[in-house]
Order: structure tokens, then C-alpha cells, then sequence
């Protein structure tokens, strides 16, 4: 269960090289996960809800042109599926339903209604790929919103499914709150969905307040009761959001929800580009061969400035200070080899790494990278001296770019009177 063992060749006897889920040890990165037969950490689909769950974001309107541009562009990044917003919202959702629909992109369009028959005929007239059903199951949802018992949602589940089934378009049923409904009706809804032939059993931390362990818990015991794929849509109300996300895909969750830059109902769900950063450090080869990274970028500028927002600087891979580094130490490293303080590779996504240098923090080896770059000739022991200059000026104030350069070039030219 946790990959190949060490095979022996059955003509002459000889012991094969380890392997270990196909690859041979010494080429495995040490951050993949210890895979087992139901971890799907290298085989999972995005469901990408920037045009449903991100509408619900509170800066967000995306008018027509707006929602197929952004559409456009997941398609071309390789989204597998991308969700819109119910067509029962609006009109004007109704009519960007299904004038996405008519675009004939590579991902597949869902769209995303409550479990009721009304919600499912306008959906799957709309020319969607699939309509993804939801209703609330904890008691804070079966009490204050819709009013069902558990035996009134599992037969309206049931019946709008056979609908939508008949149809022709794919299903996907999720509860809502999962994390705070009761696990026996669970359990026995996702049971009884998947006995009719959902295609994707969903499960949703709505209010943000699953941890890891209980994500991998509830999805690896969904994955022992249901045949059918399982999504998961994971709100960060705490901040777990993408860590969450990798723990389903390791308990056996095949579909996981993101958005750009994760926004959403308040504080969003797992982004995108936080996905992409996480899988690729032990799953590269899988994202590599699916999504073009190199757009990731292009993608949540048109979004930030569709919602009027501002990349936070600690954003993974497009966060400006992604793939800076400025203490002394780190510098001298990374300028040797990029692999002792970076996991990610800024060039996999078409950025560039920055040595930060204009600061009490830097080192000699940082100036003396600089002092290439601007085709000057120095000693080490000079460029240390300079290093000093520096460093003192820091002390007194902030120092910007031009300032280390003037130090530098003004250390140069004395140099050069001498």
C-alpha cells in the first residue's frame, strides 16, 4: 500500500534498483507525500468557482465581458471545470450562463443551484457540462434556512438527480456545513446519492472551521462508503483553507474548488495560485503536465483589478516578495544555489527571483553580486569595504536602490583615483 518494494529480476537473480510508487528512490523529491492507494495527490481535478463563489466576494461585479474574459483565460490555463453562478440568481446570470456555454472552451461549465427541481430545469437549460446541487444538512442550516429533515433531503436529492441524470449532463451532489452535520446522516445521504449514480459527492467546510485531520478523517471515511468521485470546497475563515485541500487529496478527494487569489463569501476559499504552490513541491511532474503555470500571474491581475484589490505581498508565487531575499546569510546561498532557500522555482511561473541588497541585513555576497551586475571590478576584500559603507548609511535611514548604487560607484571611482 505504500508503493513498490525492491524487485528481483526472475532470470538472473539480481536485485532491481528501489522504486517507490514507480520512481527510483534517489530520484523521488523527500517533500512527495507517502502515497498510498488512496491518496490522489497526483491525480485531481480543479474546480475553478472564481465566477460563482468569487461573485459572492464583497468588492466583486463581473459584467459579461469580464466573465468571459476571466473564463477565457482559466480554459487556456487548464482548469478542468470551471463553476458559474446559479442561473436562477438573475436574469443577466442566466443570460452569461449560457453565452459562456456557447464559447466551446476546453474546461467543462457547471453551474451551481440548490437541490430543487425549479433550480435543476433552468440549469440544464442553460447548456451547461454539469450542475452541481447543494442543500445544508448541520442543524444550524436544516433549522434557519431551508427547514428539511434529513428524510425530506434525501428524497429531494434523489429526485432532482434522476432529473438532472436524465438530462444528459453530470451531477454533483454536496451538502452544505458538513463539518458541522451529524456523520451518521452523512454518511447515509452520500450513500444513498452515489446508489442512484452521482457523479461527485461534494463535501463543504462553508463556515471555514475544519482543521487538516478532520478533512482527511471525514474524506478518507466517505472515500470506504461511496464509489463516486468526492469534491471538496473549503472555506479560510482560519486559515487552513489550502492546507485542507491537500489533506482531502491525500485521504482520496479527486475535485478540489479554488478561486483566484481565494476570494469569495468572506474570506474566501482555497486560491488558485495557493493550490498550484502547495502541489508543486510533491507533485511537479502532474502539475506541470496539466496547468500553465506561466499565466498564473496574468490571471489574478485581471482578477485583483476586476475586484479593486491588491495582490497581498504574501501571496504565494505572485506575492511581491515571493521570491525575495534580503538577509545576509540567505543571499549568499541563494546566489550559490537557489535550492537552499527556495522550495519553489520562480522561473516554473515566469518570474524572477530578487536578492535584495539595500539594507543593514546584507551581506558582502549580495554587493559583490551587485557590483557584477553594474560592470564594475572589485577584490573581495573591497567589495567588503564597500559592504561596510553600506551597512552604516542603512543604519541612518533607508537606503533605496540608486542609493547602494551611488555607495558603490562612488567606492569604485576612489579606487580607481587611488
Amino acid at each position: 500500500m505504500c508503493g513498490d518494494r525492491t524487485e528481483v529480476n526472475g532470470t538472473n537473480g539480481t536485485t532491481a534498483t528501489p522504486t517507490l510508487g514507480g520512481k527510483p528512490l534517489h530520484q523521488r523529491s523527500p517533500y512527495e507525500s507517502v502515497g498510498d492507494f488512496l491518496s490522489n495527490v497526483n491525480n485531481f481535478k480543479i474546480i475553478e468557482s472564481t465566477l460563482r463563489e468569487g461573485e459572492q466576494f464583497a468588492n466583486a461585479f463581473f459584467d459579461t465581458e469580464t466573465k468571459i474574459k476571466i473564463a477565457t483565460a482559466l480554459s487556456d490555463f487548464g482548469v478542468e471545470y470551471i463553476e458559474l453562478t446559479s442561473p436562477v440568481a438573475s436574469q443577466q446570470s442566466r443570460e452569461d450562463c449560457e453565452a459562456i456555454c456557447k464559447l466551446g472552451l476546453k474546461s467543462k461549465i457547471l453551474t451551481h443551484v440548490r437541490c430543487t427541481m425549479e433550480d435543476a430545469k433552468i440549469a440544464c437549460d442553460t447548456g451547461v457540462d454539469g450542475v452541481d446541487l447543494v442543500i445544508g444538512t448541520s442543524s444550524f442550516l436544516r433549522e434557519h434556512s431551508h427547514g428539511k429533515d434529513m428524510v425530506a433531503i434525501e428524497k429531494a436529492a434523489i429526485e432532482v438527480i434522476n432529473y438532472v441524470k436524465s438530462r444528459g449532463v453530470e451531477v454533483r451532489f454536496s451538502s452544505e456545513d458538513s463539518f458541522r452535520s451529524d456523520l451518521v446522516d452523512l454518511l447515509q445521504l452520500y450513500r444513498a446519492v452515489d446508489r442512484v449514480g452521482v457523479n461527485r459527492v461534494g463535501v463543504a467546510d462553508t463556515v471555514g472551521c475544519a482543521t487538516p485531520r478532520q478533512v482527511y478523517d471525514l474524506v478518507r471515511t466517505l472515500r470506504g462508503v461511496v464509489s463516486c468521485d468526492i469534491e471538496v470546497h473549503l472555506h479560510n475563515d482560519t486559515g487552513c483553507a489550502i492546507a485542507n485541500s491537500h489533506a482531502a487529496l491525500e485521504a482520496g478527494a479527486t475535485h478540489i474548488d479554488t478561486s483566484v487569489l481565494g476570494i469569495g463569501e468572506r474570506n474566501g476559499i482555497t486560491s488558485l495560485g495557493g493550490l498550484m504552490a502547495r502541489m508543486m513541491v510533491g507533485s511537479r511532474d502532474y502539475v506541470m503536465s496539466r496547468y500553465k503555470l506561466h499565466k498564473i500571474k496574468e490571471i489574478e491581475d485581471m482578477v485583483a483589478d476586476a475586484v479593486q484589490i491588491n495582490i497581498p505581498f504574501n501571496n504565494p508565487i505572485t506575492g511581491f516578495c515571493a521570491f525575495t531575499h534580503k538577509a545576509g546569510i540567505h543571499a549568499k546561498a541563494i546566489l550559490a544555489n537557489p535550492s537552499t532557500y527556495e522550495i519553489l522555482k520562480p522561473e516554473d511561473y515566469g518570474l524572477n527571483r530578487y536578492v535584495h541588497f539595500a539594507s543593514r541585513l546584507t551581506g558582502w555576497n549580495a554587493i559583490k553580486s551587485r557590483v557584477e551586475q553594474l560592470g564594475l571590478s572589485m577584490t573581495d576584500a573591497q567589495v567588503k569595504e564597500v559592504t561596510a559603507k553600506i551597512k552604516q548609511m542603512a543604519d541612518i535611514r533607508p537606503l533605496a536602490i540608486d542609493d547602494t548604487d551611488s555607495i558603490i560607484r562612488s567606492f569604485h571611482l576612489e579606487l580607481q583615483q587611488k
